[in-house]
């Protein structure tokens, strides 16, 4: 099973930038796109409906910011939009696709910029809702893989400039040891299950590629699915936005 996961700073430039075509030629069984920054309204074009695809959104209350998608090559079960949150579902954040004991969510977390201390009481606001979330479905009898923009480094690894970036949104020590606290409580961040390289990096805010690398896009799995993780990669060889997708394959079916 095949899942990539891209957060594309607008769906209709990424397309532009030739990510359909791209994924014309990578066989995946879901696709997860994170910051669509339009409505599915504004979608006219049969690009964003691969024929292989059922195709779900879930936009921004005003269609203009945020906004998710799944792509799946399976029909699902169910669809779940949103994770009950009230001040934060209608900003179009996340979107799951059920199947039987599997579940493939796509989160698009909130992005605190530098020196906002309201932004970032409104992230930190965000994350405390999600652990409790993902500690509640931990007792469900299912999976879960969690990809997408979850503007967070985890690990100095995950961040090129850590000099730079020490007190940066998405790299604090609180921001940081909320992930430490995840992966201690049944969840595994697959692709360093296969991947220790600490050149990997998946967004670059400013656009420079050279000198200032975050891993902030992340598939998060259920501990249980820790050793179906077969192949992770960052595809960096074109550009599509200022974030690369992220591919990972599991020895798993739907």
């Amino acid at each position: 099973m095949r899942i990539i996961s891209f957060s594309a700073d607008g769906i209709i430039n990424a397309a532009a930038n030739g990510f359909y075509d791209w994924l014309a030629e990578q066989d995946a069984d879901f696709i997860c796109v994170q910051d669509l920054r339009c409505s599915e309204y504004d979608l006219q074009d049969d690009v964003y409906f691969p024929r292989e695809y059922n195709a779900y959104f879930l936009d921004d209350i005003d269609g203009k910011a945020n906004g998710v998608a799944i792509y799946c090559r399976k029909l699902p079960k169910a669809i779940m939009t949103g994770l009950g949150f009230a001040d934060f579902d209608m900003e179009g954040r996340y979107i799951q696709a059920d199947y039987e004991n599997l579940s493939i969510g796509c989160l698009l977390a909130p992005y605190a910029e530098p020196g906002n201390a309201e932004q970032l009481a409104r992230k930190n606001e965000f994350y405390e809702l999600l652990g409790a979330h993902l500690q509640k479905v931990r007792n469900k009898r299912r999976e879960f893989v969690i990809c997408g923009n979850w503007h967070l480094a985890h690990t100095a690894a995950d961040v090129q400039d850590t000099d730079s970036n020490g007190g940066t949104p998405g790299f604090l020590p609180e921001e940081r040891q909320w992930m430490n606290e995840l992966y201690d409580s049944g969840y595994v961040d697959a692709f360093r299950e296969i991947n220790s390289d600490q050149d990997e990096f998946s967004w670059w805010p400013a656009g420079d590629r050279e000198h200032n690398g975050w891993r902030t896009d992340f598939h998060v799995v259920s501990k249980g699915l820790q050793y179906t993780v077969e192949y992770g990669a960052i595809y960096t060889n074109k550009s599509f936005s200022s974030h690369a997708p992220v591919i990972m394959d599991y020895d798993l079916e739907v």
